[in-house]
Parts: structure tokens; sequence; C-alpha cells
């Protein structure tokens, strides 16, 4: 088994949100139409965070370091 790269992990969920951004709408009308939209932001937004993350794996742990402030109350001002 390979070992474990959390940036290729990073680099992944950042794929996947950029594929949930761009994905076409399925044929569906009304009520389903929107739970569609809807489940769509809701991945786009975790698959991002994610993507956003900084990772870092000790001793077998993975951490995940998402900075959720607005980037003008960042320590180095920065966007993520």
């Amino acid at each position: 088994m390979p070992a474990f790269d959390p940036q290729a992990m990073i680099t992944r969920f950042r794929e996947r949100a950029e594929a949930v951004r761009t994905r076409g709408m399925p044929p569906i009308e009304g009520a389903e139409r929107q739970r569609f939209r809807e489940q769509a932001q809701r991945d786009y937004t975790d698959y991002a965070m994610i993507g956003d993350a900084e990772a870092e794996l000790v001793d077998g742990v993975l951490t995940l370091r998402i900075d959720l402030r607005p980037p003008e109350a960042r320590e180095d001002g920065a966007a993520g």
C-alpha cells in the first residue's frame, strides 16, 4: 500500500470542488431541481473548504487546518 499523501488528498478535493462547480444540471424540474442545486452548493462548499485546508500528518494523525475568517481578517491578509 502506498504512503498516504495529505497534499494529494487536498488536490483531489480541489478537483472535486471544481467538478461540482462546473457540472451541468440534469433534466429535472420543480422541487427536485431545487434540491439538486442545494446539494450541489453543499458539496461545493465542503470540497472547497477541504481543498483550501493545510494538511499535516504526524504520527498517523491527520490534521486539517481550515481558516474560515475572511481574507482581510487573516494574519497574512491573503485569500486562501
